[in-house]
């Protein structure tokens, strides 16, 4: 196949939207059928919008999930990440963190009224989809009053691909200071196995043994994995 410029073929110069039949590009097919018909590519069309003078958005959209691996690698990345990869500006970038950040907010949107967590579940319910498509650990702690609802929310250390670095003393000052009566810590790991490791385990002895001291119980913590979860309570590990 012959060569444009700078390595560009031919065809993904002259591929552009407006060669596509009016049914096939995007918005129509999803007006047409609806969202959930689109592959991961399309719906990633419709957030850029516009593609480039050399590729069309449906292209770049491809190149884009080619490149990061997955659509689950979108996630974590953030602006200038974005804009490092050929063909994003940082309208486009700023495009895709909104929506990445509006599917997150509402994947953890709850009816009106106080989140009660009575079981590890209720835990996971609410932390899970914020938390399972991270590529570094967040440690993040579920602040509860006295009837155990959820009075705050924290993402407390964010750490490297495979660790999170929390002090108990940074969870106690942040129950502190909303008037904590207990808290729920968990925290992902970016592997998708949520078995805790052993450091897990220390720390959550370690959070336990500080939460008894200053009169806040610390009910549980949860390792998040992709599409499940460990509670240390429920494994007898605390």
């Amino acid at each position: 196949m012959s060569e444009g410029k700078e390595g560009e073929s031919v065809e993904s110069q002259t591929y552009m939207l407006r060669d596509l039949p009016h049914e096939e590009r995007p918005r129509e097919r999803m007006m047409k059928y609806g969202a959930s018909a689109l592959s991961h590519a399309e719906l990633l069309a419709i957030l850029l919008r516009t593609g480039t003078r050399q590729e069309s958005v449906v292209h770049l959209a491809q190149r884009i999930l080619t490149q990061v691996g997955s659509i689950r690698n979108l996630v974590d990345l953030s602006i200038e990440e974005l804009v490092a990869i050929k063909g994003i500006g940082s309208a486009k970038a700023i495009q895709l963190k909104a929506g990445i950040e509006l599917g997150q907010r509402l994947g953890a949107t709850r009816m009106d009224g106080p989140v009660t967590i009575r079981s590890p579940h209720d835990a996971a319910e609410v932390l899970t989809e914020q938390l399972r498509y991270l590529q570094k650990e967040h440690f993040v702690c579920l602040f509860l009053n006295t009837k155990n609802h959820i009075i705050a929310q924290e993402t407390l250390s964010i750490g490297s691909l495979n660790a999170s670095i929390v002090h108990p003393r940074e969870v106690f000052r942040a129950a502190m200071k909303c008037s904590s009566a207990s808290i729920v810590c968990a925290h992902n790991h970016p592997s998708g196995d949520p078995t805790p490791s052993p450091e897990d385990i220390s720390l959550t002895t370690r959070l336990v043994e500080a939460g008894s001291i200053v009169g806040i119980d610390v009910l549980d913590h949860l390792i998040i994995g992709d599409g499940g979860f460990v509670s240390l309570k429920e494994q007898g590990l605390m």
